[in-house]
C-alpha cells in the first residue's frame, strides 16, 4: 500500500523523467480531462449576448474600398431624400467619422415596408 501513495505523490509532484511510462501516463490522464471534462461537468460558459447598436447598423467593407452599412428603418423618419441622407449621415458619422454617402436604397420585405436601408459610403 506504501507505494501506491508513493506512485501518487509523485504524479503529484511530476517527478518521471520525460519518455517513461509513468509520464506517459500522467500525460494521458491530463489529455482525458481536458477533452472529456466538459462533457461531464458543466462550467456554465455561455457566451455574453451581444447587445445591438441601439440604431442596429452593420457595417461591411466594399470591394471597392468604401463601407457598406445596413441601418434599422427604425432609426429613420421618413421624408424626402434630403433629409433621409441626413438621418443617415448623422448614424453612420458617430461609427466611421467623416464619410459621404454615395448611394443608397431601402430594403423592403414581402408586404413593402421598409425594413433597413444599405448605405454605400466612402470615407473623406
Amino acid at each position: 500500500m506504501n507505494a501506491v501513495w508513493r506512485t501518487i505523490r509523485s504524479y503529484i509532484l511530476w517527478q518521471h523523467e520525460r519518455g517513461t511510462l509513468h509520464y506517459d501516463i500522467m500525460v494521458t490522464l491530463i489529455l482525458i480531462f481536458v477533452f472529456f471534462s466538459p462533457k461531464v461537468i458543466n462550467f456554465n460558459d455561455k457566451p455574453v449576448p451581444r447587445e445591438p447598436h441601439l440604431t442596429d447598423v452593420v457595417v461591411t467593407p466594399d470591394a471597392q474600398g468604401g463601407l457598406l452599412y445596413q441601418i434599422s428603418a427604425g432609426a429613420i423618419t421618413s421624408g424626402d431624400d434630403r433629409s433621409v441622407r441626413d438621418q443617415l449621415l448623422h448614424i453612420i458619422q458617430p461609427i466611421s467619422g467623416a464619410v459621404s454617402i454615395v448611394s443608397y436604397e431601402p430594403v423592403a420585405d414581402g408586404k413593402g415596408h421598409v425594413q433597413s436601408y444599405k448605405v454605400l459610403a466612402k470615407r473623406e
